[in-house]
This record gives C-alpha cells, sequence and structure tokens, in this order.
C-alpha cells in the first residue's frame, strides 16, 4: 500500500537540502528518513530522484512515497468495530469494553488489532497496525489508529509534547467531594509483569480529576492526564482509596453488576498528521456504565 505526499517547495527553503525539508516541514525523524531512502521512490523531485543531501529550489514539487504491508502475524477476523472517522491516514474507532488492543497469548483472534486488519482487507488496503494510543482491554472508547509510518510518528510526537488530548470517564468506590490531582509517580510492581504501583522510583505520573456525579457509594468522574502511564488513572484513584468499580486488579470489589473496570476514553483531539487541520471526538458513556449508574442511582 502506497500513500503519496506532495509538497510544492516554498521560497524559505530555496537553496536548502532536502533533508532541511524533510526536518524543518515534515519534522520526519531520522529513523523515517532512513526507511524513506531505501525505496526508489521514497523521495522524489520534479519526478526524479533526489538525495537528501541535494538542493531544493522555489517551485520544486517534491513527492515522499510511503510504503506499507499488512500486520503478517495478525490474522484478520470479521468482529464488528465502531468507527468514528476513517480517511487516509488515521482511523478513529470506539473499541469495545473487553477487547484487547493487540493479539498475547490467549488473545489471538479476538483483538481490535484482528478487527481493524479485516477492515482494511475489506476495503483493498494493506497497512500495519499502528495503535497510537492503547487501552486496556477492559477500558472502553477512543483510540486513534494511524495508516502509516509518517502518521504514526507525528502522532506519538503529538502525544508525548501533550498535543494530543485525552479525556476519560469512570466510576469511582466512594463519595467524592471535590476535584482534584494525583500527582504519583508510577512504576512496575516487582515480580508482576502486569501490575503497576506509586512508587518513587516510577516515572512521573499525573492526573486531574473533576467530579461529575455522586451516588453515594459511587462517584462518576472525568479525568484529564498529563502524562500516559499505564494503568495510570486505575493506579492513581486506588492510591487514594477510591479504585474504579470492577477493577479487580487495583480493587477490592467483585461487583455483580459490572464485569470490567468503569473507565472510558469519551474524548480525543489532535492535529491532523497531514492537514494540520485541529480535529476532536467527543462521545457518551459506553452502555454499559451507563446501566450501572442507573442501577447504583436506583438505590439512593
Amino acid at each position: 500500500m502506497k500513500r503519496i505526499l506532495e509538497y510544492k517547495i516554498e521560497p524559505e527553503f530555496d537553496g536548502e537540502r532536502l533533508m532541511a525539508v524533510l526536518k524543518r516541514h515534515f519534522k520526519m525523524s531520522t529513523v523515517l528518513i532512513k526507511e524513506q531512502r531505501t525505496y526508489a521512490d521514497g523521495f522524489l523531485l520534479n519526478g526524479e530522484h533526489i538525495r537528501t543531501i541535494d538542493a531544493v529550489h522555489t517551485g520544486d514539487i517534491l513527492t515522499i512515497t510511503l510504503h506499507d504491508k499488512a500486520s503478517e502475524n495478525i490474522s484478520p477476523v470479521n468482529i464488528p468495530i465502531d468507527i468514528v472517522y476513517e480517511d487516509e491516514d488515521i482511523l478513529i474507532v470506539n473499541k469495545s469494553p473487553n477487547m484487547p488492543t493487540h493479539i498475547s497469548v490467549g488473545n489471538y483472534e479476538n483483538s481490535l488489532a484482528n478487527a481493524v486488519m479485516y477492515h482494511y482487507a475489506q476495503n483493498g488496503e494493506e497497512h500495519l497496525f499502528r495503535a497510537v494510543n492503547r487501552l486496556d482491554a477492559g477500558t472502553s472508547g477512543l483510540m486513534t489508529i494511524a495508516k502509516n509510518s509518517y502518521a504514526h510518528a507525528r502522532l506519538a510526537d503529538e502525544i508525548q509534547s501533550g498535543v494530543l488530548t485525552r479525556r476519560y470517564m469512570c466510576i469511582a468506590q466512594g463519595d467524592i467531594e471535590y476535584n482534584g490531582t494525583v500527582d504519583a509517580p508510577i512504576a512496575r510492581r516487582t515480580g508482576s509483569a502486569i501490575e503497576r504501583c506509586v512508587s518513587d522510583s516510577g516515572q512521573r505520573a499525573v492526573t486531574h480529576y473533576e467530579v461529575l456525579e455522586r451516588y453515594g457509594d459511587y462517584t462518576l468522574l472525568r479525568m484529564t492526564l498529563e502524562t500516559g502511564r499505564t494503568h495510570q488513572i486505575r493506579v492513581h484513584m486506588a492510591h487514594i482509596g477510591h479504585p474504579l468499580a470492577g477493577d479487580w486488579l487495583y480493587g477490592t470489589e467483585n461487583h455483580k453488576l459490572v464485569q470490567r473496570q468503569m473507565l472510558h476514553s469519551c474524548y480525543l483531539r489532535l492535529i491532523h498528521p497531514i492537514t494540520g487541520k485541529i480535529m476532536e471526538w467527543n462521545i457518551k458513556m459506553a452502555d454499559d456504565m451507563e446501566n450501572f449508574v442507573r442501577k447504583v442511582t436506583q438505590k439512593h
């Protein structure tokens, strides 16, 4: 699969080397530039092959051809997915609860990766599966998937810089009265491949929470992350004594009303990696969370 980008050289780059255009205008990484140089049509200027050390001039047409292929180790499986937005470069999905993002031991044919590869195949497209932001299997909601290496690199940079914004809704145990912030470093728990914990030896993690509704024994919160550590919301809420409803890993509750942690990615904002357009999506809570709220509300 090929994605072709074109750029008419502007006066600011007149006489500059191609490398300057790639670094400053396209913000390409050195790794991606090296990869592109392996293709005869990776970089063309006015239809002719150009080296990164060659000069460009105002009005020249630079063509960049991105090459891609299907992920060989991910089987396409016909699993319904809720597609919120799609174009040549990005795919935004509303991931279902209890669906792993990637294939893993015991999850070779039930992941979002399998579903996305099937979707690509049905459309006659070949792409690697590139999840920009990963959600835990039990977490539902908005996810960004890049359809080429350049889009993936740009969006990964947006996550690192905080430009790509995510907000979540969760239902926590306990009656939380005020908004707050948890600023506590997170590390992998010794002896566990999965579990994380608050630890002085960990990486800095900051979570802001806003109270939306209170239901006596539970509180509905809106969460905004400054950092993106594994299990960050779940670890931080357990750390302050309010683990998420249904979170068997970080909580103590075994609730009959829920089959997963009550956590949903409800808001996403990014700058499109190709067009530069600001894009945002806002979706409601997952159905099982709304059902949980109805049931606990009936008790009060």
